[in-house]
């Protein structure tokens, strides 16, 4: 039976585990080393002993790696800068540049940086993929892909409907009516990545929640590549889901045109979906200018597991996330044989896995194999990283997710894993990362509505409530404001 969230699940979680800490709060953790397999390594962190503080500064360390800060530059990314603007700059100041160098000069900006970055030849002309292609590309697609669209589809319309907010109106008193209002926006920019693969999912989940919520205008945007607006699955889903603006374009460059609008590419009014670190932070720059949907980085998981578990299906579910490289994966278990087990079927599925080398690099880098003293503490350990994906296998799953308050989107039993909600399930897979989970909330139809209040009073409702009205603008010295409501009365 599940018992109800109770002593440290009703405690502020200590600050241990954010980089933002200025101090270690509560050293209760104890790092222990267990001797990497040839295979691959994953750091081990014992965290039963609470008279240690090493591992908790281990975990602080890998929450700090997960929270793009934007300050670092690979080598080659270091060397196309040095290419391009002719000096060593940060991402930081990359974006600012072409932000403010496209709302300067627009589309011949936006051109040049598409050359430049992408080695695309395109002109204001050619820049919007013609319907013809997105018809092209939909003849000449899978038919099985297409009728999956089409079923997914349908299952996220009708999650996205049901979640869907409506208008309320109350009259608390004769003569008024109170309404908050739902509108939706006008016009929505997503952005698809397309850099290492093809991501028609992307389409699916940002596209289909704000044609349910009924935006009018949706124009996509995917770099100039064989697998952004050159893919043939992109295109055809696009035009499977009745969208017709797509642009051969992505990046910095992208993000400032749809939110500064230039003469090929007509303003948004909000931008979403996913991408790479300057796509993050331009959508950063730009807010203000037009919404966004979040602040992303790497993708992450944390599992929690028992001994009810199969050791095969965590080592899979770790594995899914790893393979997005940057892709953090934890595994958070009391049941030190089921790590252990874990452990050996990561190296196992390492090697017949296409990305093995991508997610090993991600495992090194990102991953963890936690153990906790029991499940209670396994959940304050989750909540203190607040992942993106929290993926229960344990027995009663739902005992443990009522004591967890923070994660983008839970997945619960053995048999949920977090590939349903990335393709299929209905909830769109956009999800705050990094710890943001605290306070944002995952896309939705909702995201893609204004909310507004509509007011009515009669004269003898106004009559009753303008005292009231007078006494407090009067108070603060705005006498006209209080001659708005007298005026009315006298």
């Amino acid at each position: 039976m599940c018992e109800a969230p109770s002593g440290p699940f009703r405690q502020k979680v200590p600050d241990t585990f954010f980089p933002a800490a200025s101090k270690l709060v509560v050293p209760f953790l104890r790092l222990s080393r267990v001797a990497a397999v040839p295979e691959f390594s994953i750091q081990t962190v014992d965290a039963r002993d609470a008279s240690s503080g090493d591992a908790a500064k281990t975990l602080a360390a890998l929450r700090e790696k997960l929270s793009p800060r934007g300050d670092l530059v690979s080598p080659r990314g270091r060397e196309l800068t040095l290419k391009v603007f002719g000096k060593a700059l940060t991402p930081v100041e990359v974006v600012e540049t072409i932000c403010n160098d496209v709302q300067t000069h627009g589309t011949e900006a936006l051109l040049r940086y598409t050359k430049a970055l992408d080695g695309a030849e395109l002109t204001a002309e050619t820049l919007r993929v013609p319907e013809e292609d997105l018809e092209a590309a939909h003849a000449a697609a899978d038919p099985k892909l297409i009728e999956t669209i089409g079923r997914i589809r349908e299952n996220i319309a009708t999650f996205q409907s049901a979640i869907l907010h409506r208008d309320v109106t109350i009259t608390p008193r004769p003569g008024v009516s109170l309404t908050q209002r739902y509108v939706p926006i006008p016009r929505v920019g997503i952005c698809v990545p397309g850099g290492a693969a093809a991501y028609p999912s992307t389409v699916m989940m940002t596209a289909i929640p704000a044609q349910v919520a009924g935006v009018d205008e949706i124009a996509v945007v995917a770099p100039p590549t064989p697998f952004g607006a050159y893919n043939t699955d992109m295109l055809a889903t696009c035009h499977e889901l009745g969208i017709k603006e797509v642009y051969r374009c992505g990046g910095a460059q992208a993000v400032a045109a749809m939110a500064y609008g230039c003469d090929v590419l007509p303003a948004v009014d909000k931008i979403v979906g996913p991408g790479n670190l300057f796509v993050a932070l331009a959508k950063k720059h730009v807010f203000g200018t037009v919404d966004i949907d979040s602040f992303a980085g790497p993708s992450e998981v944390i599992v929690i597991a028992d001994d009810s578990a199969d050791a095969s299906f965590v080592a899979s579910d770790l594995l899914a996330q790893a393979e997005h490289s940057p892709g953090s994966a934890i595994l958070i278990t009391w049941d030190e044989t089921l790590l252990n087990q874990v452990k050996t079927e990561l190296a196992k599925q390492l090697e017949q896995l296409e990305r093995g080398d991508l997610a090993r690099d991600a495992l090194a880098d990102f991953g963890a194999l936690i153990l906790a003293r029991d499940a209670d503490h396994a959940c304050v350990l989750t909540d203190s990283f607040a992942p993106e994906h929290l993926q229960i296998e344990t027995r009663e799953p739902e005992c443990l997710i009522a004591k967890i308050r923070h994660s983008g989107a839970a997945f619960l039993g053995h048999h949920t894993p977090v590939a349903l909600g990335d393709y299929a399930a209905g909830p769109s897979h956009v999800l705050p990362t990094g710890g943001t989970c605290r306070w944002a909330a995952g896309l939705s139809a909702n995201s893609f509505l204004r909310s507004g209040s509509v007011t009515q009073f009669d004269r003898s409702a106004l009559e009753v409530i303008a005292p009231d009205v007078i006494t407090v603008a009067e108070k603060e010295g705005l006498t006209a404001h209080a001659r708005s409501i007298s005026i009315r009365t006298e």
